[in-house]
């Protein structure tokens, strides 16, 4: 059981002194704030009691609201009883307390002692005086006298009977300052002052969220305030932005009276700590100060507040203090002491957003209290880009050729994002996700006013972005063109497009208030994506499918010339185009022009190599029409589907014939069999007849003389070689490892962590015939993945080799496979299972008795042991050819031959075998033991020998 915290010692006064005052409890008790002992210490508080009189007590959220143990059952009662009056002030309270609150809050005043220490409790008791300014009385009046005469207490002294005698008689033995409060007491009850009036104004205070909704209050303060402005005293600081409020205002009906909980609209101060929970909560750093700093300017002041909004819960209401000096959020944030709060900020008007923007900005540059290690971004590339965009990647991110940087490969663009926006996302049609509402609309606008065009780009932050199972290096910034000084706001104010909602420390555009005023003009007009209207985007047609390409290309052709769109560049001759008045998309291919073939699209995607300047041609189409809007003029279409024709790029003086300009610049061929059938136009002919003189291009390339060479047979050395066989096929046919081999050891850690990063679970792939993929295998140890071979698909299983182990398997396609990481692919790390036969020897196939017997013997002499293998290179079929020794020495082919499993090759086969080696004497050798071992079986009748000989003829060992 710990031990109680122990009480701080209470602040002990001198007799006399001066202090402020910071805060108006009720009609007769203060709370006096006196001076820091140091730069950081807090200044000393105490709860200073008016002597010798007693005003009305008022009523508090914390009394109506805190039980001691027990009492819960007994509040309740008397609630329900006296109707809930806990909340209702002593008659004249509330008056009492105000009169004193505009005296003296935020007022220097003199005081003096009478009562303090441990036989006055927690508080002080003595007098206070003030002088108000411009007074010339030769002494400051005595507050408590003041208090009395104004009606808002009555002396301690006074009794019933003595309320009836005279002052003088009744208190002829007081001193002078009980005489004072006596006669301000008659003076008071002769005027009917305060709590001595007829009806005495009793308040009954009603607290949000118990009494009134706090969306209630800010919709009504927005109907009735003078231009949405109620008068409000703020009785509590929490910290530096959440206040308690009251609202004092006769306008709010029967809200007046009504206390809530208020968030300063678009900052963020650090929370104060609580030292009475369990353990005590420390206070966030300067949020003491930042508390203080608020106190000193508004606590117990009454200003003018504007509600705009509540927060997520609907509990706190959100609005502006104004006050005659300033607005206290700037002062905030101009002295380190708060944040900007985004989500706040959006309920603010955007004329009042700038102010805080700039009070901010100059505490970073200065490094203020709470932004004292802040440190502007650092970006890895440069602040200032300029360039031409040639590619709209999404609504809200661009590819950028930097200018003077020559287009020469993929990766000199720069990609850039506009800063602080959000555009909605297109869909993926593989993995299921369907477009966002306005997302193509949101792209082809940001095209329109773009791509082609020359921009300025001004990074303002970096961010990693995951792509994959890696991450991207974004620039985000403010793009202008010649037209547009920011496409951003363009797009926000078409409503197209969203602001980013930021977190409180994350860096955003400069220009963010703009971009949310825009939006806030959007919404307001109902645009786009702020629209109530239900979203609906047309289907188009596509006829990219070859039998609609044959069905619609005559509609195609006579429409003439046609706008069209180009939305991908499978090459240099070869695009994607929509057609808008079509309502299709639709391959196209400029007449008789053949292009080289570019690398395949796609980071580390396989398939065919670049061929000579195929890359080049397709970037040439990138930059030069891709995402433009182009003319085509159709005039066939191919057994593929694709539409041919003629295409213009530019309009006016720059329209020019896309064709001839990729022939004449060495990018491009004439189709050769339309020249020779006369149908390639003169132009093009031309064109490439240029190119070839001045040798550009494809035309560069030297095209040496080619000589047929005869290729020398390899010659192959005997050789000796640990191995351990890893699967048996047939009775001769087997794979193996060479033992102590690395790469076995290498495959099967990295697809153990290929199994544990992916789970055990099937995943789309690409099923052909030859391709390597990932392949479910349980070996009784629990399921994990292999590397294996599609070696045939049957409907929804296909028949798959695994590469590293040499056996065959059918297994379902959608459950047991998956795509394979670049990293593990065998042309990375080739099969550590080699193919090989047993040399010389031949076995009947396994549908055979004898074929499975020789299996069967086979696997007796060398599964799960390391075998000596004599390696004599390849038999006819390429396949290794080797004589495997056995644990005794003997070789395991001669065995099978003896035991009358297998037959000795035929003479053909020797002599093919030996003549590929160096040194075939090791080969006719063993060629010479196996005929000896089969006269062996012969003699003794064993295996296939058994019922007769075995003519040379019998096609299992042909």
């Amino acid at each position: 059981m710990s031990n109680p915290a122990t009480a701080p010692r209470p602040t002990i006064l001198p007799e006399k002194g001066t202090a402020l005052v910071k805060n108006v409890l009720s009609g007769d008790t203060v709370i006096l704030l006196g001076k820091a002992t140091g730069p950081n210490g807090k200044a000393p508080e105490v709860v200073f009691t008016l002597e010798s009189i007693v005003a009305p007590r008022m009523a508090s959220k914390a009394n109506a609201n805190t039980d001691e143990p027990g009492a819960f059952p007994a509040r309740e009662w008397l609630r329900k009883l006296l109707k809930a009056n806990a909340n209702t002030d002593e008659p004249g309270a509330f008056p009492a307390r105000e009169w004193l609150r505009k005296l003296l809050v935020g007022k220097t005043v003199q005081f003096e002692t009478r009562k303090q220490g441990t036989s006055a409790g927690d508080r002080v008791y003595g007098l206070v005086f003030y002088a108000p300014p411009g007074d010339t009385a030769a002494s400051p009046m005595n507050v408590a006298v003041e208090v009395v005469r104004n009606g808002g207490a009555t002396p301690k002294s006074v009794s019933h009977s003595q309320a009836e005698a005279k002052p003088d008689e009744a208190n002829a033995e007081l001193d002078d300052y009980q005489s004072a409060l006596l006669h301000a007491y008659e003076e008071a009850k002769k005027e009917t002052n305060g709590i001595h009036a007829a009806q005495p104004l009793v308040r009954s205070l009603k607290n949000a969220g118990d009494d009134f909704e706090t969306l209630q209050l800010v919709q009504l303060s927005q109907k009735l305030g003078q231009h949405g402005k109620v008068r409000c005293v703020v009785e509590y600081i929490f910290d530096g932005s959440r206040l308690r409020c009251q609202v004092i205002d006769p306008v709010m009906g029967d809200f007046q009276f009504g206390s809530f909980t208020m968030l300063l609209a678009g900052v963020s101060s650090p929370r104060v700590g609580n030292s009475r929970t369990d353990p005590p909560t420390p206070s966030e750093p300067f949020a003491d100060e930042a508390r203080q700093f608020v106190e000193l300017r508004l606590l117990q002041r009454e200003l003018e507040i504007s509600l705009c909004g509540t927060d997520k819960a609907g509990v706190c209401a959100v609005g502006i203090v104004h006050h005659p000096k300033g607005n206290i959020a700037v002062e905030l944030l101009k002295n380190g002491l708060a944040k900007i709060s985004d989500w706040s900020l959006r309920q603010m008007a955007p004329h009042d957003v700038p102010a805080l923007r700039i009070a901010e900005n100059s505490a970073k540059r200065t490094n203020t209290k709470i932004w004292h290690s802040y440190a502007p971004p650092k970006l890895r590339g440069a602040s200032e880009i300029i360039g031409t965009v040639v590619e709209v990647l999404s609504g809200d991110t661009l590819a950028i050729l930097p200018s003077g940087q020559a287009y020469d490969s993929e990766d000199v663009l720069q990609k850039v994002s506009l800063a602080s926006v959000r555009s909605p996302r297109v869909g993926n049609e593989r993995l299921g996700r369907e477009d966002e509402p306005y997302s193509h609309e949101c792209k082809d606008r940001l095209r329109v006013m773009t791509v082609g065009k020359p921009c300025k780009v001004q990074i303002h932050y970096e961010r990693d972005i995951p792509v994959g199972e890696t991450t991207d290096r974004r620039q985000f910034g403010t793009v202008s063109t010649k037209q547009k000084p920011d496409v951003a706001e363009v797009l926000l104010a078409e409503g197209l497009a969203t602001t980013q909602r930021h977190r409180d420390d994350d860096e955003k555009s400069p220009r963010y208030d703009d971009l949310r005023a825009a939006e806030s003009a959007a919404s307001s007009a109902k645009k786009g994506l702020h629209s109530e209207k239900e979203y609906k985007r047309g289907t188009i047609n596509d006829l990219t499918d070859p039998r609609k390409a044959k069905a619609y290309s005559g509609a195609l052709m006579r429409a003439k010339t046609i706008k069209s769109v180009v939305e991908y560049c499978f090459s240099g001759a070869r695009f994607k185009m929509l057609v808008p008045s079509e309502n299709c998309h639709i391959v196209f291919s400029p007449n008789c022009i053949r292009c080289p073939q570019p690398s395949p699209a796609g980071a580390g995607r396989q398939g065919r190599p670049a061929e000579p300047f195929g890359d080049a041609s397709k970037r040439h189409a990138r930059l030069t029409v891709h995402q433009r809007t182009v003319e085509i003029v159709c005039s066939g279409v191919t057994m593929g589907g694709v539409i041919t024709g003629t295409m213009y790029v530019g309009q006016g003086g720059q329209r020019r014939d896309y064709g001839l300009e990729i022939v004449g610049a060495g990018l491009g061929t004439v189709d050769q069999k339309k020249i020779d059938y006369g149908e390639a136009p003169k132009q093009l002919i031309d064109a490439q007849n240029v190119a070839k003189q001045s040798r550009i291009g494809l035309w560069s390339i030297e095209r040496p003389v080619e000589v047929k060479q005869v290729k020398t047979p390899e010659k192959f050395a005997d050789q000796i070689a640990s191995i351990r066989v890893s699967e048996i096929r047939s009775g001769s046919h087997f794979f193996f490892h060479t033992v102590n081999d690395e790469a076995v050891q290498i495959i099967d850690e990295s697809m153990k962590l290929f199994t544990t990063n992916n789970g055990t679970a099937g995943a789309p792939c690409d099923v052909k015939n030859g391709k390597v993929v990932a392949a479910l295998f349980d070996d009784g140890s629990g399921k994990s993945w292999y590397r294996a071979k599609i070696v045939e698909k049957r409907g929804p299983k296909a028949t798959v080799l695994f590469v590293d182990h040499g056996n065959l398997a059918t297994v379902p396609i959608a459950t047991h496979l998956r795509p394979i990481d670049n990293s593990l692919g065998t042309d990375r790390i080739p099969a550590v299972a080699k193919e090989a036969v047993l040399a010389l020897v031949v076995t009947r196939p396994l549908s055979s008795d004898e074929g499975v017997e020789a299996a069967r013997m086979f696997q007796s002499l060398c599964w799960g042991m390391n075998v000596t293998a004599k390696i004599h290179g390849t038999d006819d079929n390429g396949k290794m050819a080797l004589n495997l020794l056995s644990s005794s020495g003997e070789s395991v082919g001669e065995q099978l031959v003896s035991s009358g499993f297998a037959m000795p090759a035929k003479a053909a086969a020797v002599q093919s075998m030996s003549s590929r080696m160096v040194d075939g004497t090791a080969v006719l050798k063993l060629a010479a033991e196996l005929e000896v071992a089969k006269e062996s079986a012969r003699k003794t009748r064993s295996g296939m020998w058994r019922y007769g000989d075995v003519g040379d003829d019998d096609d299992d060992y042909a």
